[in-house]
């Protein structure tokens, strides 16, 4: 049995160890904060990661470093992101590929999603768009349904490689309209609409900053959009759950997280500071010109969201069978 003076000594060194915490999140930040972006600049996580960090640094009264991590999918920066100080200094970009997917496509990874990461707020959601080459006789969902099964595993789809979300969002509306299409993964989007274009594949579903270029020259053409609503940038496309797939919502999303461990005040404080940028009109404006939808969740919602997304992918990873080294 311990003794008082044991019982004692714990609860001062535990309210010790509070009163630090909240003293330290009241000084937070005293130094410059760094977001980890596992991409290279220039692509869409990096772009958004920087409309936030140059409206944040004002708000926080420090500089905010963005550092680009890229690598192994995305992996390389989401381990440093989660094996960082959870001292409100390092915060880092997390894609639906790299929190929601990666976890069930990869036998190995050096974090866990639900474990390591803290959720602060999701930044946007981004659709696909699915496309088609203009010489196919394809111009909605019942067309593509149609033509795959009476040519069954004819119709082929390229994606921007195995396991990505252009992948998995295709094999799941193949699976639940009981489509046999066939794959052909590429190592990028850019390659696939290439050949898409050239008539070497006859679809591809990926996000609108690079599919709308190639719509707007007509080069490609458009017949669905995987959110359950029309996004702005694409009014007059239907969506897979209006053109009779019900309650189809895939798409992909960005985020912000902090190590596990990071304190709430500093969480608290980072979100309603990241909802207050995302919510300033210009800025939606410049995220809708790029093919994005602000979000700005409150850290409840995030969380709800992200189990549920977590779940969710695990369940379309396994029924399409891909896995990665």
């Amino acid at each position: 049995m311990p003794s008082k003076f044991s019982v004692v000594s714990t609860v001062i060194f535990v309210s010790g160890c509070m009163l630090s915490s909240i003293v330290s999140a009241q000084q937070w930040p005293s130094r410059p904060v760094k977001i980890i972006v596992p991409f290279p600049p220039g692509q869409g996580a990096d772009i958004i990661t920087r409309i936030i960090a140059e409206r944040l640094a004002p708000a926080l009264g420090q500089q905010i470093i963005v550092d680009n991590r890229p690598g192994a999918g995305a992996a390389l920066g989401t381990e440093m992101g989660a094996k960082s100080a959870p001292d409100g200094y390092t915060l880092l970009n997390g894609g639906s590929a790299a929190l929601a997917i990666n976890p069930h496509l990869y036998k190995k990874l050096a974090y866990d999603t639900p474990r390591d990461f803290a959720p602060v707020t999701q930044l946007v959601d981004i659709a696909m768009v699915f496309v088609v080459t203009p010489s196919l006789a394809v111009q909605n969902i019942k067309d593509l349904t149609n033509l795959a099964k009476r040519r069954p595993g004819e119709v082929t789809y390229g994606s921007s490689g195995n396991g990505s979300t252009s992948h998995l969002v295709t094999a799941a509306l193949a699976s639940r309209a009981g489509l046999s299409l066939t794959h052909v993964p590429y190592k990028g989007a850019v390659p696939a609409l290439a050949d898409l274009m050239a008539g070497q594949v006859m679809m591809v579903a990926d996000t609108p900053p690079t599919t709308l270029p190639h719509i707007k020259s007509k080069r490609i053409r458009p017949i669905a959009t995987s959110m359950i609503k029309r996004i702005p940038q694409l009014p007059d496309v239907p969506t897979v759950d209006e053109q009779g797939i019900r309650g189809f919502n895939l798409n992909t999303w960005s985020s912000i997280v902090a190590p596990m461990g990071t304190p709430a005040p500093i969480l608290d404080r980072l979100n309603t500071e990241i909802r207050k940028i995302l919510a300033q009109p210009d800025v939606q404006k410049r995220l809708v010109d790029m093919g994005f939808i602000a979000v700005g969740s409150s850290r409840e919602e995030f969380a709800r969201f992200l189990t549920a997304e977590y779940a969710s992918w695990a369940k379309i990873v396994q029924s399409s069978g891909a896995k990665v080294e």
